[in-house]
């Protein structure tokens, strides 16, 4: 059983992934075997991710590129398939988020959300396809978001960015499933990394911060979830195990999307 999770001999690009969810992520893979490729928007940021790596002991190859370029990204996979080989899982998890109230947000502020968070995973995924079909198999991974669901105030473009995601990972399901290519998304809940740490942070007065708690009366679980959370639903979405899971987004929230919450 162990064999259908392994991904030895599987060359994996994850983008954005020097630190937090995708670092996570990668690592994840890398310790199933797979050879894990990144990149960054600029070469200190992939210095520090390639050093990261080396110190819990994975040796990975990183890449200055914007996601959102589509000739930085096709040289980029060339590149890739040169020097380490043809990508057989891609893992789409660059992205940004700009926290606005709709009507004070200008247009330019929400086309470049939907450019990093919805443009770049179809401009990456059109790179890789092709040869994932040349294969015969390929995996890709697009990373969602509880608010491909929800709405929530301040995050308009965010939401419909990752709304779009959704679709297009069922999208490319439907149109390249029959090349044994599938196309899953994950969904991550709130996850305790250091870019939520201030939403985490004890009160002067020793309460919980507001969103805190928030966050913990609205999840089942009634915690943040690690990154760690994330390590075995994309080992699984990565490999031979999830074959015949095609255009799914499998949300790892401890179980937010499922409640109501409780009565006041």
């Amino acid at each position: 059983m162990t064999n259908q999770f392994s991904l030895e001999g599987k060359v994996a690009l994850i983008t954005g992934a020097s630190y937090g969810i995708g670092f996570s992520i990668a690592s994840a893979l890398g310790k199933a075997g797979a050879k894990i490729v990144f990149n960054d928007l600029k070469q200190e940021f992939v210095d520090k991710g390639v050093a990261a790596y080396k110190e819990i002991g994975l040796e990975v190859n990183g890449y200055v590129c914007d996601v959102t370029n589509e000739d930085q990204v096709n040289s980029m996979v060339k590149q890739i398939e040169k020097e380490v080989g043809v990508i057989d899982i891609l893992v789409n998890n660059a992205g940004i988020i700009k926290r606005i109230p709709m009507i004070e947000m200008s247009a330019d502020e929400f086309r470049q959300v939907i450019d990093v968070d919805l443009n770049a995973p179809f401009i990456v995924a059109k790179a890789v396809i092709p040869n994932m079909i040349k294969k015969g198999a390929g995996k890709i991974i697009n990373i969602c978001s509880m608010m491909s669901e929800l709405g929530r105030e301040t995050v308009s473009a965010y939401a419909a960015a990752k709304g779009g995601l959704k679709m297009l990972t069922r999208n490319i399901a439907s149109e390249y499933g029959e090349y044994n290519i599938q196309c899953n998304g994950i969904g991550p809940g709130y996850i305790a990394t250091p870019q939520t740490a201030p939403l985490r942070e004890k009160q002067a007065d020793g309460s919980r911060h507001p969103f805190d708690s928030f966050i913990i009366a609205k999840t089942p679980a009634a915690r943040w979830g690690n990154p760690e959370d994330l390590a075995g639903p994309a080992v699984f979405l990565a490999s031979e195990a999830s074959n015949f899971v095609n255009g799914h987004v499998l949300y790892v929230d401890g179980g937010i999307l499922a409640y109501i919450g409780k009565q006041p």
